[in-house]
């Protein structure tokens, strides 16, 4: 197999420019500006892929976002399962570095981080290994994210799609952008607000293939 080859995303899969190019992309795992502080294994480019029916619907989305002045931002699409086994290691391991106070502040202030796949803000088994889900929000026409009460990946109460605790704004910001992925057949994950997925077939493998 040569080089360009190994490039390319798995069979099924595209890259989301490819798809929809006036998506932003800023995915958080390929660097260190994430909950666990480092890349995470398997993202060696900060790179979109998805299952090719789940870029199509989601470049139907950002069309919609646009007619009403909006732009979509993705922070993680298509994540290698080794991504996924990582996160379990790393909540695992203790950690008394002042880094890891300050990323647990920003991250999960209320929740430790042993709890987090008791709780459901992590899996092992991520519909994102199968290239059917995406994390998401809503920039304005100046390129600012909207208010949506809490920051991605925001382990908390405060992150669930239906939280009454943030301000209006950011729950009238929150069902806007439920509305329009639904509009287009996405369906969110209730407990945070940036977590849509796709319906693939129940067979549909988690891949492990590495993002370059």
């Amino acid at each position: 197999m040569n080089a360009q080859a190994l490039l390319q995303p798995p069979t099924g899969f595209v890259r989301l420019r490819d798809v929809a190019p006036a998506i932003a992309q800023d995915v958080r795992y390929a660097g260190s500006d994430n909950f666990t502080g480092a890349p995470a294994p398997g993202y060696e480019a900060a790179d979109c892929w998805l299952l090719a029916p789940v870029a199509l619907a989601l470049a139907g989305v950002a069309q919609d976002a646009a007619r009403e002045g909006l732009q979509i931002i993705v922070w993680d699409g298509y994540r290698p399962q080794r991504a996924s086994d990582y996160f379990l290691l790393w909540s695992q391991t203790e950690d008394a570095s002042p880094s890891a106070a300050r990323l647990r502040a920003a991250y999960h202030p209320n929740i430790d981080k042993l709890d987090l796949f008791a709780r459901g803000f992590l899996s092992r088994r991520s519909s994102h290994s199968r290239g059917s889900a995406v994390d998401l929000g809503l920039l304005d026409a100046s390129g600012a994210l909207l208010e949506f009460g809490t920051g991605f990946d925001f382990f908390d109460d405060l992150s669930g799609i239906d939280c009454l605790v943030v301000t209006e704004a950011a729950q009238a910001n929150r069902r806007l952008l439920r509305r329009l992925m639904e509009a287009r057949g996405f369906k969110n994950y209730p407990p945070e607000w940036w977590h849509f997925s796709f319906p693939v077939a129940d067979d549909t493998q988690l891949l492990d293939a590495p993002i370059r």
